[in-house]
């Protein structure tokens, strides 16, 4: 009996491609080429499983042009990349990558408010190009983390792992807002008060965004939604592109309507919007919040757990549209 056939549409660990090689015929992209969206749906002719990373979109015209496809493993928590409702509609399954990413995007977005908060990179800048030859009372001055108010938008595992590092570690005050409240148990574990969003917004004075992307929350801040922030205050995106417009932000951080910010993920990345690389006031890292490599293996190995198990034994540990399994 013939093995699945599988494709990896990006360069991964080697020891990944060896345990889906004991499963499967495998065809990888270990040389990491940007492939088309006409070379991706090539590729995927005769497969019947897809290891991804987050980058490639599968929607109705891959679907339909690749009809033995059975299972999409993300190698990511999030699945904007994914059409769900065209997928399960076709019958296949998408899986992600949760849990095993939780603490290391926390703590990286906690080292992200931290370099926002006390402008590290724009100090760093100023250092290597010569320009310090003077101390100043008032060289680089940012703002207080500790005893600060923390604001999340987004309090799924992420967030309430921030919330903890802020409220436990810095003794800060910590809002949040949600689609819906988190129950008195995990409040308290969090040290976490329930607020609106506007009253978020108007009180924080780091806000952090920990929200999966949806068209329900592209561009959760604006330009009006900034225009209730301190000037004072900063603003950390480490969910997804498209939460914050970008083009706004820019505006506001050169008018300096609000102190910093601090950015991992991008509208249309990996292009940044060309104004947010003109101002001084915003750390920009290339979305590597979950990049340290037990994390990111852990990552792989979840995906790779997916694929196995459902093209061996129907089964999958992390499905993004479980009907599909109750449907088989």
């Amino acid at each position: 009996m013939s093995k699945p056939k599988v494709l990896v549409a990006r360069a991964i660990f080697p020891e990944t491609i060896a345990r889906l090689e004991a499963h499967f015929e495998v065809e990888s992209n270990q040389t990491d080429a940007a492939w088309s969206k006409a070379d991706f749906i090539a590729r995927m002719q005769g497969k019947q499983g897809v290891f991804t990373t987050g980058t490639e979109r599968i929607d109705g015209e891959l679907l339909d042009a690749c009809p033995e496809l059975k299972i999409c493993a993300n190698m990511a928590v999030g699945y904007n990349n994914f059409d769900v409702d065209a997928m399960t509609a076709h019958g296949v399954l998408g899986t992600n990558a949760p849990d095993v990413l939780t603490e290391t995007t926390a703590d990286f977005g906690f080292a992200l408010l931290m370099a926002t908060a006390r402008r590290i990179a724009e100090s760093e800048h100023f250092l290597r190009a010569g320009q310090w030859t003077k101390w100043a009372y008032d060289m680089f001055s940012g703002s207080d983390i500790h005893g600060s108010t923390l604001g999340i938008i987004g309090m799924g595992r992420i967030g309430q792992g921030i919330a903890k590092r802020g409220a436990h570690g810095f003794g800060m005050k910590v809002i949040y807002h949600n689609r819906s409240r988190l129950d008195a148990s995990q409040e308290a574990e969090c040290k976490a008060s329930y607020v609106s969003k506007e009253e978020l917004l108007k009180t924080a004075d780091h806000v952090v965004l920990v929200v999966p992307y949806s068209p329900a929350s592209h561009h959760t801040i604006g330009a009006a939604e900034i225009a209730l922030m301190k000037p004072t205050a900063t603003l950390i995106n480490i969910a997804r592109g498209g939460i914050v417009d970008d083009a706004a932000l820019a505006v506001a951080l050169r008018e300096r309507r609000i102190a910093a910010a601090g950015l991992d993920v991008f509208e249309g990345e990996p292009k940044v919007h060309p104004d947010l690389l003109t101002v001084s006031n915003v750390v920009l890292t290339p979305h590597i919040a979950s990049a340290t490599v037990p994390t990111r293996r852990a990552m792989a190995d979840l995906a790779t757990d997916n694929l196995i198990g459902f093209l061996t034994q129907g089964k999958a540990l992390t499905p993004v549209n479980p009907a599909v399994l109750t449907a088989k």
